[in-house]
């Protein structure tokens, strides 16, 4: 068995999910929203004592790849769905700035051009400049995978530079340094 697939997924209060065994259609209502998810023919999901359980055919390897898929897109679903998820970005550098207006982020990364990114309408942008310290980007999504897409395509604009650490990171990440050419010799 699939370590992951085989795991219940538990249904927190206020979440309901339909299968739709015709089309193989997940659906997954919360307070945060609605989601669907299309699965394989093969893999079967099905509510059982509070728990959604997907199950596989075969011991294939395909099957068991799908399996861990769906599990995994499902719970994310589901949490999303119940608490949605949260990515904080900081940018790492002098002058560098973050202004959000509406779904409209303004960022300025030391280019000769503010960058200006335009966020999906499911994506809450909140931006923070505190006197002294790095602006932070907080993003709010119920879906895991549209967030990190867009958190992956704001650090393309400043990746972090392994010299003096500058540019664009999840709070809390650690970007390790590299010795730069030496001096003295």
């Amino acid at each position: 068995m699939s370590r992951i697939g085989k795991l219940p997924i538990a249904l927190p209060k206020g979440v309901e999910i339909k299968v739709d065994e015709k089309s193989n259609v997940v659906t997954v209502k919360g307070p945060r929203g609605e989601m669907t998810q299309k699965m394989d023919p093969d893999i079967t999901a099905k509510v059982e004592d509070g728990h959604l359980v997907v199950e596989r055919p075969t011991d294939q390897r395909r099957h068991r790849a799908l399996h861990g898929l769906y599990r995994a897109l499902l719970a994310n679903m589901v949490k999303g769905v119940s608490e949605g998820f949260e990515a904080k970005l900081q940018l790492v550098g002098v002058a560098y700035k973050a202004e959000a207006q509406g779904q409209l982020l303004t960022m300025s990364l030391g280019y000769s051009h503010n960058i200006v990114f335009e966020f999906p309408k499911e994506i809450e942008v909140n931006a923070v400049t505190e006197k002294g310290k790095d602006p932070i980007v907080t993003l709010k999504c119920n879906d895991k995978q549209l967030l990190g897409q867009v958190c992956n395509k704001i650090r393309s604009y400043r990746k972090p530079e392994p010299y003096k650490g500058k540019g664009i990171r999840f709070v809390g990440e650690v970007v390790r340094k590299k010795a730069g050419k030496s001096a003295d010799k």
